[in-house]
């Protein structure tokens, strides 16, 4: 008798805001199939999204944090996306953004944009973090751990050393053009 071979389970791998530029074995997602290559139709500042919890393997968007409209200031929709990305993925999923960096003329360029965003914004969606900083009471639930923050460098700064590229970006503007922040569901 002959044993039939393990299938490995297919992940869910969600492109969120997906538009024209849908990562390859993502399922696309987008407020709109028309025009786009949205595979789902989702508002995704509507709540709950309909996958399940602990259903998803891996989270990308690229460039769609920075049209996260702002609350009424505390209960800030920023937080109540990230809970809702905590929620869908499984233990150890990752969820991966790319959004332009806070320092960049891209940030300011389009009128639709409305945050700016850099590394410790993502402190916020750490538990420890708030702990350690007495923001226990802020409207967020999630715990990622922050895997890696990845700089997409203009081209002037390309190809130089590390130590330059870190000095000129904590002090000039337009050195990184994009931020990539990878996050683990702890």
């Amino acid at each position: 008798m002959s044993k039939k071979p393990k299938i490995a389970p297919k992940l869910v791998r969600l492109d969120l805001a997906c538009g024209n530029n849908k990562q390859k074995d993502f399922v696309g997602v987008d407020q709109t199939k028309k025009g786009t290559q949205a595979d789902v139709e989702c508002n995704l500042m509507t709540f709950p999204w309909p996958w399940g919890n602990n259903s998803v393997d891996e989270v990308f968007a690229s460039h769609y944090l920075e049209h996260i409209p702002h609350g009424d200031g505390f209960n800030d929709p920023f937080f109540k996306f990230f809970d809702e990305v905590y929620r869908i993925l499984k233990k150890g999923g990752i969820a991966r953004f790319v959004f332009p960096y806070y320092t960049s003329v891209r940030a300011f360029q389009d009128p639709t944009h409305l945050r700016f965003l850099g590394e410790p914004t993502f402190l916020y969606l750490t538990k420890p973090w708030r702990k350690i900083n007495k923001l226990e009471f802020y409207p967020v639930k999630c715990n990622f751990e922050i895997v890696k923050f990845d700089h997409a460098v203009s081209e002037e700064f390309a190809g130089r050393p590390q130590e330059a590229v870190q000095y000129a970006a904590s002090h000039y503007w337009n050195v990184v053009n994009d931020l990539v922040v990878i996050l683990k569901k702890a």
